[in-house]
């Protein structure tokens, strides 16, 4: 392509990208990675999203012979030759929430070995790190699939969907957490529309167009966050971190003083939250931010990041290949210079360590 995909100039400060979504290039990519009792089971199509955004849910310019986002080679000219982008953490989506857990379980190992194979293990370079997708259906089957895959050093994460029977902070995925927190990975958390049976994008169902989907559908990581915190999930694990890779930070302030409020009217029956739930946020707590998320006028902008300290908790997530994709000028325009530093690097290498890998750009 004659510009870059995600228009923006290369700027002069590293730049981590922490919400990128590779695709196989075809159907039946997946069943290579299946062993043979799941190979000729039905399961859901490549094509993943229940609700499309106008236009399609991908950038039209990013088809080609395969999928968007499904040739590590231009994927990699996109983000780090034409868009400035020294890191990409990849987050593969699965297949939805399958009604059989255990063929869930194994589509997340397949797209696993799918991601190490294909993308991680021939990249030389090192700017591709990885998410080991775990399903929270089957909490057996995920710490085990954590234990399998937690010391590979190309992946930084575990992955579960934005969608979910039972808030995350309820005891019964708590096994999870902790088999994440001792291996020192973030839990990052993204939709995962699929063709499988899906749990509802919200806690209060389906929306019926798109614009209420993608309206709505961050709204669901506040009640997994304030469940985390009152259940004592981030009390009992200190190293517990969570990563909402969908945006929505724009509406955390006024959600966390009224959590702060409850709390502290009714602390008596959480004796075990030791302070005001707002304080967790910088210990346990980041989000992906695209240029979509709050005001969008510079000077409240910069104010309403002041608020909640959301400097300190915001990373920067194109979100390529989605039609929202955006480049890393357009995501910190009109912050100022110690915010922009935080967002497009900073909070991502330390949550990551990954400072090693962008120190050549360091001024």
């Amino acid at each position: 392509m004659s510009t870059p995909v995600i228009d923006t100039p290369v700027i002069d400060t590293p730049v981590i990208d922490t919400s990128v979504q590779p695709h196989f290039r075809y159907n039946a990519e997946i069943r290579q990675y299946l062993a043979a009792p799941h190979k000729l089971r039905a399961i859901p199509d490549v094509e993943q999203q229940w609700y499309q955004a106008p236009g399609g849910d991908y950038r039209t310019d990013l088809y080609g012979n395969g999928y968007p986002a499904s040739d590590p080679e231009t994927v990699a000219r996109h983000l780090f030759d034409e868009g400035g982008v020294d890191v990409a953490i990849l987050n593969p989506l699965t297949r939805g929430n399958i009604a059989d857990y255990l063929l869930n379980s194994r589509i997340c190992a397949a797209v696993n070995d799918w991601l190490l194979d294909r993308w991680l293990e021939p990249d030389t370079s090192g700017r591709f790190r990885g998410t080991i997708r775990v399903n929270p259906e089957d909490v057996k089957g995920a710490v085990t699939e954590i234990e399998r895959l937690a010391e590979h050093p190309k992946m930084v994460q575990i992955g579960v969907p934005l969608q979910s029977r039972e808030p995350y902070g309820k005891p019964m995925f708590e096994p999870i957490w902790e088999a994440a927190a001792a291996h020192g990975l973030p839990v990052a958390v993204h939709i995962n529309g699929g063709n499988g049976v899906d749990h509802a994008p919200t806690f209060a169902g389906h929306a019926h167009t798109y614009p209420g989907y993608a309206a709505f559908m961050p709204l669901n990581y506040f009640v997994h966050l304030a469940t985390l915190i009152v259940e004592g999930m981030f009390g009992r694990h200190p190293g517990l971190k969570f990563v909402f890779t969908d945006g929505g930070y724009d509406v955390l302030t006024p959600l966390m003083w009224r959590l702060d409020t409850f709390w502290m009217s009714m602390r008596d029956q959480t004796p075990w939250v030791d302070r005001y739930p707002s304080e967790y946020l910088p210990d346990h707590v980041r989000f992906c931010s695209s240029a979509f998320d709050g005001p969008t006028d510079a000077e409240h902008a910069r104010r309403w990041l002041d608020f909640t300290d959301k400097a300190e908790l915001l990373m920067y997530g194109s979100s390529y290949p989605h039609w929202s994709a955006v480049g890393p000028e357009v995501a910190v325009a009109g912050l100022n210079d110690q915010q922009r530093e935080k967002m497009l690097w900073r909070n991502a290498a330390d949550l990551y360590a990954l400072e090693p890998q962008v120190e050549g750009r360091l001024k």
